[in-house]
């Protein structure tokens, strides 16, 4: 079986030492820039040892994992004597295999895998990486021991072609990180009216969690709910207005995420497409504060 060797012994490259050990892979060897990481990593692994650095790292692993922050990887990439026969991957979310080039110059199999989950610290990642999906590149026959690992993971595999790296980064951003920023808006608004954070976050988070299991469960456009999904033009009204007297700074993330909520609505077909105009208009409110004759007369009607 291949010896696995990490550089870097961050939240990441922890998770997935302490993962592919338990799965009888043999992980040899680990640098760090914290000294005290490595050994912390090393000594919780059997047959691992600490390197001074990434060169003797590559000294005895055939498989060498770089998991260190994004602006560092090409660094290491470029300052190792890779040789023939030898595998290097990275598991960066933003950056592509390429930032591997001179790996692979040298006659290194080069890829990159990405384990598409949130890792806040150590021990919470370890429990979440299985059931996660790993977004792979490379060629074979590296492609075949990627996937491979992330069977042994019990995960789930989705190959990349070259320039989608970028997007695919950004979709996880948005549906984990700005995820994190909306419920941060929205304990915010609850402390507008007198409560607080930790009773606001127990009040929201099993609507957190039914939505997250109507998106697996239902799936999309049916699992939208809300005045959106309803075409309720009135309840949408008197959210902008509460909104612009008591939350101004929220007004055009509202109204942005309300545009982008209007074609979910009509997916769902729950409200039609006259409703839809009076929705999109109103999110669209003029510059001078006056709402469209559109949205006063679709209004006549709620």
């Amino acid at each position: 079986m291949m010896r696995i060797g990490f550089v870097g012994a961050g939240t990441t490259g922890r998770s997935l030492a302490v993962r592919l050990a338990q799965k009888e892979c043999p992980v040899v060897a680990v640098s760090s820039r914290s000294l005290s990481s490595a050994r912390k990593l090393a000594d919780g692994l059997s047959g691992c040892r600490v390197c001074q650095g990434a060169q003797e790292v590559a000294d005895v692993a055939d498989l060498v994992f770089i998991t260190t922050p994004d602006d560092v990887i090409a660094r290491v990439a470029g300052e190792v004597g890779w040789h023939e026969g030898q595998s290097v991957v990275h598991c960066s979310g933003a950056q592509s295999v390429d930032v591997l080039q001179p790996a692979r110059d040298l006659g290194a199999a080069v890829g990159s895998f990405h384990p598409l989950q949130t890792f806040a610290d150590v021990q919470q990642a370890i429990e979440n990486l299985p059931g996660s999906t790993f977004a792979l590149e490379g060629e074979e026959p590296l492609l075949s021991v990627l996937k491979e690992l992330t069977s042994l993971l019990n995960g789930h595999w989705v190959q990349l072609k070259p320039g989608d790296k970028v997007l695919y980064h950004a979709a996880a951003v948005m549906a984990c990180n700005y995820l994190v920023t909306l419920v941060k808006l929205a304990l915010d608004l609850w402390g507008d009216f007198g409560v607080s954070q930790q009773e606001a976050t127990r009040a929201l988070l099993p609507l957190i969690r039914g939505t997250i299991n109507n998106i697996e469960n239902v799936g999309l456009p049916g699992c939208l709910t809300g005045p959106v999904a309803r075409g309720d033009l009135g309840t949408i009204s008197k959210h902008l207005a509460a909104l612009e007297a008591r939350a101004p700074q929220l007004l055009e993330a509202y109204r942005e995420l309300g545009l982008q909520t209007v074609p979910i609505a009509l997916a769902k077909g729950r409200t039609d497409e006259s409703a839809a105009a009076g929705m999109r208009a109103m999110f669209n409110r003029r510059e001078d504060g006056e709402l469209s004759d559109e949205v006063v007369d679709s209004l006549c009607y709620v």
